[in-house]
């Protein structure tokens, strides 16, 4: 049975004013004009979210396969069709546990993956990671976790200043992870051999990051001038200055850039403590805070709420989904299989109005509602 969608189609090669997603199944088989005497609403590519802890009152950090679900369902409902579970910095026990219970999860497709954001992090740039967790690469760890894992691992972020970063670049890199630069106190000169070794992401860039002098690039310079790496930015107006947003994007290009929530269980959710990695979060008027040093931990956003912000400091709507979806599921090796509106990729797309407010969620050909 063929569905088609119509509206203002947003396509990797622009938007299409009156056009139409036809689907077969799961798949789209095809996108072309539809005219129909209106604009109607905009239809935009699934969102790929590859940086994400959690969201209405449920987390990913605990290796609980019930709260990943229910995680995942609540980004969903913002149009969040694909989706990385992102954990904090953690004991090898949790993280080798969280390996075993997410699996089934990636081979249903409730998530596309793992991503552990540490424990390998600089002490010195940790932000809300749990100090007491951090330690060197250890590619002895990182051999289990992928062979337990069996394609469940997505990501790794590590600082590269660390010993042993290198070494645990190379390997993940050659067994299809990526390797993420984040939390780190490098200089230019190690970040860049952390990308010449094969790193490819630049964690949440700026945000627990050597800052930029005229002297010491630091990593910042680093990955934004590198060609092979996708820089994460998070769009909530609190992890960076508006201005900061649109020199990132403007110097990166939409093909580099990726933006994410970095969300926590709070997302979504009223004004209180939560708890992110053993660590107490403090969330007030929706902005959440280490409740010990007042350092930010995380974000309350959905990806929607991310659109709708860079879009309001001058990003276009195309090249917003291609930040969006088409970058960061090429960041993550899916770019064959989703993140796009065309014809062999996964029906997977978001109905918005004219305000970008969702309206309706299909993922893999099936409407949400």
């Amino acid at each position: 049975m063929t569905v088609r969608v119509t509206g203002r189609v947003v396509t990797p090669a622009g938007v299409i004013r009156q056009g139409c997603v036809e689907i077969n199944n799961e798949q789209i088989t095809a996108v072309a004009e539809y005219p129909s005497g209106r604009d109607g609403h905009w239809i935009l590519p699934g969102f790929v979210d590859i940086h994400n802890h959690g969201g209405g009152g449920h987390t990913f950090t605990t290796g609980d396969a019930d709260e990943a679900r229910a995680a995942a369902g609540f980004h969903l409902r913002h149009g969040t069709t694909t989706l990385l579970a992102s954990l904090v910095s953690s004991p090898f026990e949790l993280m080798r546990a969280a390996t075993i219970a997410y699996r089934p999860l990636v081979a249903e497709g409730v998530l596309a993956g793992i991503h552990f954001e540490g424990p390998y992090l600089s002490v010195a740039r940790c932000g809300a990671q749990n100090p007491a967790y951090l330690r060197d690469p250890s590619t002895e760890e990182l051999t289990e976790l992928l062979e337990l894992g069996h394609g469940t691992i997505r990501m790794i972020t590590l600082a590269p200043e660390r010993a042993g970063a290198t070494a645990a670049v190379k390997l993940l890199t050659a067994h299809g992870v990526v390797a993420a630069v984040g939390h780190t106190d490098a200089t230019y000169e190690q970040t860049q051999a952390a990308i010449a070794a094969g790193a490819s992401v630049a964690t949440h860039l700026f945000n627990a990051m050597r800052p930029v002098h005229h002297r010491e690039p630091g990593p910042v310079i680093a990955l934004l001038e590198a060609p092979s790496v996708v820089c994460e930015l998070i769009a909530d107006g609190v992890h960076l200055h508006d201005g900061v947003l649109a020199f990132a994007t403007a110097t990166a290009g939409a093909e580099r850039t990726a933006l994410i929530t970095d969300a926590m269980a709070a997302a979504g959710q009223p004004d209180g403590e939560y708890e992110l990695g053993g660590q107490t979060v403090t969330v007030t008027t929706g902005v959440a805070r280490l409740a010990g040093d007042g350092a930010v931990a995380g974000s309350t956003l959905t990806m929607d709420a991310a659109l709708r912000h860079a879009v309001a400091t001058g990003v276009a709507i195309p090249e917003a989904a291609r930040m969006m979806a088409t970058t960061p599921a090429r960041a993550i090796g899916l770019g064959d299989r989703v993140g796009a509106l065309q014809a062999g990729l996964r029906a997977d797309l978001v109905v918005l109005d004219d305000d970008l407010n969702v309206v309706r969620v299909m993922r893999a050909g099936t409407w949400l509602d």
